[in-house]
């Protein structure tokens, strides 16, 4: 698989990706169009796309948790034809070699659903399986009914990321704040 990342809104290749965004988060906290433009226009995110040869399979936007040198990966998705192949699995290990690489992030981190329903435990050891580790915490957005757990992975043995799931989340926080202001 290759991937390409990108900082800037590129609108063939959302209409390449938008399928896979749709069909894996369409009802279930998508940020609308609008927003994600936003969010490459205020320089808040990236888009990493896995492709198979010029087909495209997986895709992630991710954005930067300031002060923590943390990136977050806001919404992964493989499509659903490809799923159970570990091209998930791949993407993060391609996202972890773009956070070394890029030098900016010595962790990264994710919001998973706490209820524990079989889909939000499988997608809990999905995180585990990529070498991630969850918090105790549970927050609870005002905007949405799902409660949420952190996880994260420190790349680096000197990561200056919190292990506490509320620290990590007024990280989080001002990241989605910052996602919606001015769109």
């Amino acid at each position: 698989m290759q991937v390409r990342i990108v900082d800037s809104w590129d609108e063939e290749l959302w209409k390449q990706v938008s399928r896979i965004y749709e069909q894996a988060f369409a009802g279930k906290g998508a940020k609308p169009e609008k927003i994600l433009r936003n969010m490459f226009r205020k320089k808040l995110c990236f888009l990493h796309v896995g492709f198979i040869e010029d087909e495209v399979v997986a895709m992630a936007f991710t954005g930067e948790l300031k002060g923590v040198g943390a990136l977050l990966i806001d919404y992964l998705a493989v499509e659903e034809g490809f799923q159970h192949r570990g091209i998930g699995l791949q993407m993060v290990e391609m996202i972890k070699d773009w956070c070394l690489s890029d030098g900016r992030f010595n962790s990264i981190v994710i919001e998973t659903e706490a209820d524990p329903t079989p889909d939000n435990l499988a997608r809990i050891q999905f995180w585990k399986n990529c070498g991630f580790t969850i918090t105790d915490y549970v927050h609870y957005y005002i905007w949405v009914a799902e409660t949420y757990r952190a996880m994260f992975v420190k790349l680096v043995p000197d990561s200056v990321l919190s292990e506490n799931g509320e620290e990590v989340f007024r990280f989080i926080n001002k990241f989605h704040k910052a996602s919606y202001q001015g769109a």
